[in-house]
């Protein structure tokens, strides 16, 4: 299955250079579906370099040729999507046709950033004096370290890939291992789209050492992960003694307030519909549901509903609406939550189980909790699967302290039909997404981002390349 995704360095696939490989398994059967180069110091040396040299090049390329090139990354994406869906499926478990979606996902920010190319704008600044001239540049700040996670791994490299190459910088990308060979299949679109050598590198292996090795490097000059906020934190600190630039999308825990005024069994059916998608494990999946007591039965009812009627099953197969999760170590860290939940007094409305007509696999029941603490676990850590935690109120003040009193702040979601509770809790909420009635927040036409712990910067927008950029205050004297 990865015959042709090894290293990818210098414009050339290789094996690591001391033939070690990793093994990577289908979390719907646990069986080996293949092997991944596990990169060793000797080759991160030869990607560093290669970078370096792929950088002078491609800082000099015309803006109009970088764009060419970009889109037709986008392009080929797009024409061989059903392939990269495929492997991702087999990868993720994650259903075919979520996999399909993710791919041109994948594609569109390669034709946005095509486009942001060609409108990186500097700055005219009026002048005290008649023979002086102030101006602002935007330069591309150089190499890049990008580390993706493998719940979007498509998507999430794209993001910076994309980004990266439309401000002018070099990249070296390192996927996740349990998942990493549809940004293998990003990287080969590159190479056919003809982005020149040494400006888009790959690397798999031990994530620990390839982050240490690059970040310590002063040839990378940039950044950019998308992980949890442990790994966030131990990769700002790695970057924190060569002053790198470093943007960073990490984990959230996404709270939702249903207000009376609201249809709660339409937006029941549109958080159950979202907080399934792959398996919930997403960044900005809905994680904490704060439902007005007045709506709360109505809301409970129509969310276990929908619960009770999802589809598992492996991704490939088809009428799959959710598969497994991506390992067992997310498996355990939900039976977990689900059992202190209900030690401490929350309602078991759907699921709550291993599914039994599975024997292999890392398979969860969609779940979901009923007027659950908020001093359960679930409501304090993130459940990065298919467990949906509700809680009551009946105050406005009282809700937005509860939403916002997690040091996370990733994304929130609001429903309502008044106008006066829209725009209050939008603005209240501390994160740096908000969804009002609508809950599909990621697009590549919009910054995507958190605050707090969830995260700096952002992908995504004419805000997302910024982060790619440095710039340069001249001043003239005539």
């Amino acid at each position: 299955m990865y015959q042709d995704f090894e290293l990818y360095i210098g414009g050339a696939w290789a094996a690591a250079m001391n033939g070690a490989t990793k093994q990577v398994f289908d979390p719907a059967t646990e069986e080996e579906i293949g092997k991944i180069a596990d990169a060793g110091p000797d080759d991160l040396a030869r990607a560093l370099s290669a970078a370096a040299q792929g950088f002078e090049i491609w800082r000099r390329t015309g803006t109009w040729d970088r764009a060419a090139k970009i889109r037709r990354v986008a392009d080929l994406i797009r024409e061989r999507v059903d392939t990269i869906a495929r492997v991702m499926s087999i990868e993720t478990g994650k259903p075919l046709a979520e996999a399909v979606g993710e791919t041109n996902g994948a594609a569109d920010q390669f034709e946005w950033y095509s486009e942001e190319t060609k409108r990186i704008y500097g700055q005219i600044i009026g002048s005290r004096t008649a023979e002086s001239r102030l101006s602002v540049i935007y330069q591309p700040v150089g190499v890049v370290a990008a580390f993706s996670a493998w719940n979007f791994p498509a998507l999430l490299p794209a993001r910076k890939i994309a980004a990266a190459l439309a401000a002018g910088c070099s990249v070296i990308v390192k996927p996740a291992s349990e998942a990493p060979g549809s940004c293998g299949a990003i990287v080969q679109a590159c190479h056919d789209a003809g982005i020149p050598a040494g400006v888009v590198n790959f690397v798999t292996g031990n994530s620990s050492m390839i982050a240490r090795h690059l970040i310590s490097s002063p040839v990378v000059r940039k950044v950019s992960v998308t992980g949890s906020v442990p790994v966030g934190k131990q990769i700002l600190h790695l970057a924190a003694d060569g002053v790198k630039k470093v943007s960073m999308e990490l984990g959230g825990h996404g709270p939702v307030i249903v207000f009376d005024d609201a249809d709660a069994e339409q937006a029941a059916a549109v958080c159950a519909a979202t907080k399934f998608r792959n398996c919930g494990q997403v960044c900005i999946s809905p994680t904490r549901f704060y439902v007005h007591e007045n709506s709360y039965e109505a809301f409970a009812a129509k969310f276990a509903e929908v619960a009770r009627s999802i589809k598992l099953g492996r991704g490939l197969d088809e009428g799959v609406q959710m598969g497994p999760m991506a390992n067992a170590r997310g498996l355990d860290t939900i039976k977990t939550m689900v059992a202190d939940a209900v030690d401490k007094g929350a309602d078991v409305l759907a699921g709550g189980n291993v599914p039994s007509e599975f024997n292999r696999g890392f398979y969860f029941e969609p779940t979901v909790l009923g007027r659950v603490p908020d001093d359960a676990l679930v409501m304090n850590e993130e459940p990065f699967g298919p467990i949906a935690p509700l809680a009551t109120f009946t105050e406005y003040d009282d809700v937005i302290r509860r939403a916002n009193s997690l040091p996370f702040g990733l994304a929130g979601y609001v429903f309502t039909s008044n106008l006066g509770n829209a725009t209050r809790a939008s603005e209240d909420l501390e994160v740096g997404m908000v969804g009002v009635n609508e809950m599909l927040l990621a697009t590549a036409e919009a910054p995507f981002g958190g605050i707090k712990e969830s995260g700096m910067g952002r992908e995504g927008g004419s805000l997302g390349i910024h982060d790619y950029l440095e710039p340069k205050y001249v001043k003239m004297k005539l």
